[in-house]
């Protein structure tokens, strides 16, 4: 049975409020969470993007939750330091805490001033930092010159048990490309029949038996029309096709790309209902995939709202 989680979206919120929204959630009876991890957000209208590692660290002392994060070694973060980011959070917290990696995106990346490459050397510097971190959370010194470079680098505090590394995928190419090396998937999305490829061709690619996670896209209100509203407000931005998701370089470039999305295009990827029902049979039909995690995040502003109606009148549904 999926277990069902709260995502922390940092694009939205403040530190100090997305910390009391994870621990209105674990009280409400989350069973996991999920962390997102940006430099800028996708629009002004989000307006914030604490630091994920170190809001992280608060959020596994103050939550009994095991967590999750997406992040992109191999730009802003060199993946000795990922490495040792991880090995840190778990050493303090064991087996709370998975890391999924993913091939990264100019909004967040950009900052280095390093060329942004195309997918398919994104992909494979993703491949090249993920080795690189395992082999140090395994306990190895390395030395690496490649895409990236790594010289004499060691964790001396490790715990017990290393971390999940997992992959972030969206496509069926990469889930199956990124099977070879992973621990389990992580991917996004709204409906079963684009999604169940994702995870069919990660496990062909060789991952058959290995976790598969989702996070999925919400927006709840009492009434319908606020919902759309706040869907439309807060994640228009994230509406673009193609590469412009990767390629564009600021909040500004997404406020401009996406200024000719109407409210009723977001129902792409956002469910938006103010029917609790509805929402319950939603999840239910993404649990069939067979996901060990569904990780919910809300997009509309109402999180105390959210979180009280899913933990009242949703979760204890999917978990009958």
């Amino acid at each position: 049975m999926a277990r069902f989680g709260y995502h922390a979206s940092h694009e939205q919120y403040a530190p100090s409020t997305l910390l009391s929204h994870v621990q209105s959630a674990e009280r409400a009876g989350f069973a996991c969470a999920m962390s997102s991890e940006h430099f800028k957000p996708w629009s002004n209208a989000q307006g914030h993007a604490g630091h994920a590692w170190s809001w992280l660290g608060a959020a596994l002392a103050t939550t009994q939750l095991p967590f999750g994060i997406i992040t992109a070694p191999g730009y802003r973060h060199h993946p000795a330091v990922l490495a040792q980011s991880a090995a840190t959070l778990s050493e303090m917290f064991p087996e709370r805490l998975w890391l999924a990696l993913g091939s990264g995106q100019r909004l967040n990346e950009d900052i280095t001033g390093m060329p942004w490459p195309e997918k398919a050397e994104r992909t494979a510097r993703l491949s090249e930092c993920a080795a690189v971190i395992r082999a140090l959370l395994d306990g190895e010194t390395v030395t690496h010159r490649g895409r990236v470079t790594v010289v004499d680098a060691k964790l001396y505090s490790r715990p017990a048990k290393a971390p999940l590394l997992l992959a972030g995928a969206v496509t069926t190419e990469t889930a199956r490309k990124v099977a070879t090396w992973a621990d389990g998937l992580v991917t996004v999305g709204i409906e079963p029949g684009k999604l169940r490829p994702v995870v069919e061709a990660f496990r062909a690619g060789g991952g058959e038996g290995k976790p598969v996670f989702l996070q999925t896209k919400v927006c709840w209100d009492m009434d319908d029309g606020r919902a759309l509203s706040e869907a439309h407000g807060q994640w228009a931005a994230n509406m673009l096709e193609g590469d412009a998701n990767w390629d564009l370089r600021t909040p500004e470039d997404f406020e401009t790309a996406s200024r000719f999305v109407r409210p009723e295009d977001v129902h792409g990827c956002v469910r938006v209902s103010s029917d609790l029902g509805r929402q319950t049979a939603w999840l239910a039909n993404l649990a069939e995939i067979g996901f060990e995690e569904i990780i919910v995040h809300q997009v509309g502003r109402n999180q105390d709202a959210f979180i009280q109606a899913f933990g009242s009148r949703v979760l204890p549904q999917l978990r009958a």
